[in-house]
């Protein structure tokens, strides 16, 4: 009798239980980029620091120009400019040419812009002429005050936090020179099956393209990990067990030490040549002999595709045991394999967004598993624009067959019809797991 299938959920919590996070490193900024931080940032400095002119135009006293905005005459005393010091001061009846991101001279409170005075505009590279300026007061006094931005102390960025282009942004305007993140998960890919070759070789009889190990190479880069990729390793234990040996200690010209997790394609369902399963039965035993699979965790999930499923370890290290089908090994890896990564990357919850979205199509489910089902966005209803975030003017319609290669490749996200789900039809909301 077939065991009792287990529900995604609880096989998400099984691969999680096999990470933990990995330490943190100190790095530059610019190299955190895609990683994760490991503690709380604080900015260092004040942002801007000093109370400075958002425009180009003259800083003058306010108490100089009339409250009914009549013009006033100021004399023009000085000029400064952005990476100036900011030395020269305004007194009464006096104005000071500046320019935007200038420290304002002392005395000074408030900028109105050139375009708003006698002078019109100031031409670049031509030194100041005049030796007075009309103007008047004006509704805002253009200037960007220390601290308004960031003060000193604020809390930039939590721990758990992706480095994003505008966060390095952030803390280097903030004063950060370096940051501790935690290490990048070192992820060696590897499928199996004695009728896969490698991409640009010619196929013989009864043999097919490895597409599971680009794939699945492709995704855990997207998903932050640093990645080596072996394979594809013929339906043979020793070459397998050799295989997972060389995983964990390579490094693939990275400068590491080795895997932080294996992920595997094929051989793991119930045939009599899947070698995984093989080498999962064999606890104890590596490629030379001494420890070799330990805490293994033979499943049955209730998906479709992706139903057959193993947890384990290689010598230590974490090793996910992903079905061959290329549907069923990319689902299962959006499902379980990336939340063990971004586990491993420090991630603080999934940056995968899940919306509910409306079927503009019917397609039937999989009553007592969840149905994973690639899927296009469309507009709904038919007058609507698709927003992939508002569930009234996007629908989703099957990208093709479920099984094939090809609707993958069309797919904008995973749809996950509940277990309970017998049909979708047209209206019904759909939980979606986004892939673009």
């Amino acid at each position: 009798m077939e065991p009792q299938a287990r529900s995604v959920t609880e096989h998400v919590e099984h691969a999680l239980a096999l990470v933990t996070p990995l330490p943190a490193v100190e790095t530059d900024l610019e190299s955190a980029l895609g990683s994760v931080l490991a503690e709380d940032q604080y900015a260092a400095t004040s942002v801007p620091p000093f109370d400075g002119a958002a425009m180009d135009g003259y800083a003058v006293r306010l108490a100089d120009l009339p409250h009914d905005g009549s013009p006033v005459t100021l004399e023009v005393t000085g000029d400064v400019t952005a990476g100036g010091s900011g030395l020269a001061a305004v007194g009464p009846g006096q104005a000071v040419r500046i320019m935007t991101g200038a420290p304002l001279p002392s005395g000074a409170d408030a900028v109105v812009p050139v375009e708003h005075t006698s002078t019109g505009r100031f031409v670049a590279g031509v030194p100041r002429a005049e030796s007075s300026v009309t103007l008047a007061r004006r509704p805002r006094a253009h200037i960007r005050c220390r601290g308004e931005d960031v003060r000193e102390g604020d809390l930039l960025a939590h721990a758990g936090t992706e480095v994003t282009a505008a966060l390095v942004s952030a803390l280097a305007a903030s004063g950060a020179v370096r940051v501790p993140v935690r290490r990048r998960p070192l992820v060696v890919v590897l499928s199996t099956g004695s009728e896969l070759v490698p991409a640009g070789q010619a196929l013989g009889p009864g043999q097919i393209t490895d597409s599971n190990g680009p794939m699945l190479a492709a995704a855990a880069r997207a998903s932050g990990a640093d990645v080596v990729r072996l394979g594809p390793v013929p339906d043979d234990l020793a070459a397998l067990r050799a295989a997972l040996d060389e995983a964990v200690r390579s490094a693939g010209g990275t400068g590491r030490s080795g895997a932080d997790l294996i992920v595997t394609a094929g051989g793991v369902s119930a045939g009599a040549a899947d070698v995984v399963r093989e080498a999962l039965a064999a606890p104890g035993l590596g490629s030379a002999g001494g420890p070799g699979v330990s805490d293994v965790d033979v499943a049955t999930v209730a998906m479709s595709p992706g139903k057959p499923q193993a947890l384990a370890r290689w010598r230590g290290v974490p090793w996910l045991a992903l079905p061959g089908n290329p549907v069923g090994a990319y689902a299962s890896f959006e499902l379980f394999a990336h939340p063990a990564i971004d586990r491993l990357r420090g991630e603080q919850g999934s940056g995968r967004r899940r919306p509910t979205l409306t079927a503009a199509a019917s397609w039937s489910g999989s009553p007592g598993r969840l149905r994973v089902v690639p899927v296009r966005l469309v507009p709904f209803p038919d007058d609507g624009a698709a927003d992939s975030t508002t569930a009234s003017a996007a629908g989703v319609v099957p990208a093709g067959s479920g099984h094939a290669l090809s609707a993958l490749a069309a797919a904008d996200g995973l749809a996950l019809v509940p277990p309970d789900v017998e049909k979708v039809r047209i209206g019904d909301p759909v939980q979606v797991l986004m892939l673009r």
